[in-house]
């Protein structure tokens, strides 16, 4: 799945990919609209859960605590590297990376989404991965 917003311009900038067995998680403001939008790119199954409900059960119940915590813990630590990442990093740079946090999604999904994703164009995408090539072969 991936996570996508609109611009004003009607294009569509991925913002996250999730991978199986990832909490997916619009909003994190009860009852407001949330920003991200979510496409399934692969078939998947998606289990729901109403956000007060489970809410009401944190720090009440151990283990719905320590879901909830590894969750934003996970989510956190993904921000945080993205982050870094499209203010500090080349092209080859920003793709290694992507090919490290996401290993398995790189023959699973269109390259466009990845290329906006890591903020590059396709085309500066088509090079960073023919320089990660040429660099492996070496």
């Amino acid at each position: 799945m991936r996570g996508f917003v609109t611009d004003d311009d009607g294009n569509e900038i991925t913002t996250h990919f999730y991978r199986e067995g990832d909490m997916v998680i619009g909003s994190y403001i009860p009852n407001a609209n949330a920003p991200v939008s979510i496409q399934a790119l692969d078939e998947c199954e998606v289990l729901m859960a109403d956000y007060s409900a489970v809410m009401s059960h944190l720090n009440k119940d151990q283990d719905i605590t320590e879901v909830i915590t590894v969750a934003f813990q996970k989510l956190n630590i993904q921000l945080q590297s993205r982050l870094v990442a499209l203010q500090n990093l080349d092209s080859l740079e920003k793709y290694e990376l992507f090919l490290k946090e996401y290993p398995n999604l790189i023959n699973r999904i269109p390259h466009y989404y990845i290329a906006s994703f890591l903020g590059i164009t396709p085309t500066q995408l088509s090079r960073a991965r023919k320089q990660f090539i040429n660099k492996c072969k070496r």
